[in-house]
């Protein structure tokens, strides 16, 4: 089984951006009108687009980083998963670059234009954050023109193939020099691009088949993201210029942070104050905890600054199972002032106590602290 992030030349963390051009630059190397109908380029064309089509979704990605290729056909549900053939594989690339002419081949660019994608804040609060939500968000994009359907052409008009061009998009140059012929290829001056021309365009939506609207949409937060995280709407951002498919909506999170803790991606730092009683003699202590506090056990003859860790108690993993920890740091607590009964037992207590060590080795908080760069 191939490594899809080997074969893209990526690491396990590289963004969409990343991925997209790692994909668009091997893809141009091996498409294969560019390499004569070569069966090895058209075999690494196929491999290339098949991990990027596996990478690029979230939900596949996250299966095959946790699982592999298996992971994809368990996911695939009763059909299976399997590799893409080379039609398959062209249409992914033409439908995400739309680049098939570049190499003299393929469909004609006069097609649908896909929409622009849309990056959306979404804030959070930490307890939203580690438990996830169910949340509505309202987006301002294009959305069809409702009197044109998208067409861009007034109601009771035709739209006519554009003359010029064909209908394909592009008109084509030659030229003679010194060296021979060149064919230069660009987009038809008459009905830019579109292959279409709209002898009377839409009068609400000047001819572009779009109008600006407001949607909203409900999106299902996972439990343990983190701010830089987010999600992809595939499909719901803006609507293409004269009935093109829509683009997507990255939605990107951003969490507040909970003065009770420190956070290092599903781990969780906490800080308790406990009086010296607690320390010497040990008992129970109330932890806090993101759904609200939990019970630790100190035993007795704990040290200050001594940590704690409550395994399972710290964020859930995103894409993932299982949860981070909770690490505890019990602190003693001095009174800034006593009154005469406490004064007494002090004094009584100094009495009769041992002296303590000159030192001490480095404590596991100080440890957690330095590793995390605090």
């Amino acid at each position: 089984m191939a490594d899809y992030y080997a074969l893209l030349g990526l690491p396990r963390d590289a963004s969409d951006d990343d991925l997209k051009k790692a994909y668009r630059k091997l893809a141009m190397q091996y498409h294969p009108d560019r390499n004569s109908g070569s069966h090895e380029s058209e075999e690494k064309f196929k491999e290339i687009t098949e991990a990027y089509d596996v990478l690029r979704d979230p939900n596949k990605r996250a299966l095959y980083d946790r699982y592999g290729e298996a992971g994809l056909k368990r996911g695939a549900g009763a059909a299976g998963f399997h590799h893409v053939d080379l039609s398959e594989a062209l249409g992914i690339f033409m439908r995400d670059f739309g680049l098939g002419d570049l190499f003299g081949g393929g469909s004609p660019t006069g097609g649908p234009v896909t929409g622009a994608d849309l990056r959306v804040p979404m804030p959070l609060t930490f307890a939203e954050a580690a438990t996830g939500v169910e949340r509505a968000l309202s987006v301002k994009l294009l959305d069809q023109c409702d009197k044109c359907a998208g067409s861009g052409a007034e109601p009771g008009t035709q739209v006519r193939r554009c003359a010029t061009c064909g209908g394909r998009g592009e008109v084509q140059r030659a030229q003679r020099s010194f060296f021979g012929q060149f064919v230069s290829v660009a987009p038809c001056p008459t009905c830019a691009g579109r292959g279409q021309v709209i002898e009377t365009p839409c009068k609400r939506c000047k001819g572009d088949g779009r109008v600006r609207a407001e949607r909203t949409f409900t999106v299902q937060v996972p439990a343990g993201v983190s701010t830089g995280q987010y999600l992809v709407l595939r499909g719901m951002g803006n609507m293409g210029p004269l009935g093109g498919p829509r683009g997507d909506i990255a939605v990107m999170f951003e969490v507040a942070d909970d003065p009770r803790f420190e956070r290092d991606g599903a781990e969780l730092f906490t800080e308790v104050l406990v009086t010296y009683p607690q320390l010497v003699l040990g008992g129970d202590i109330a932890v806090p905890h993101v759904s609200g506090s939990l019970s630790l056990r100190l035993p007795a003859g704990t040290q200050s600054g001594q940590v704690f860790t409550l395994r399972g108690r710290g964020l859930p993993r995103v894409n993932a199972s299982g949860s981070g920890d909770l690490h505890v740091r019990v602190q003693l607590w001095t009174p800034s002032s006593s009154n005469a009964e406490q004064k007494k037992a002090i004094e009584a207590l100094r009495a009769v106590e041992s002296p303590p060590p000159a030192s001490r080795p480095k404590d596991l908080w100080s440890w957690l602290k330095d590793s995390l760069g605090a």
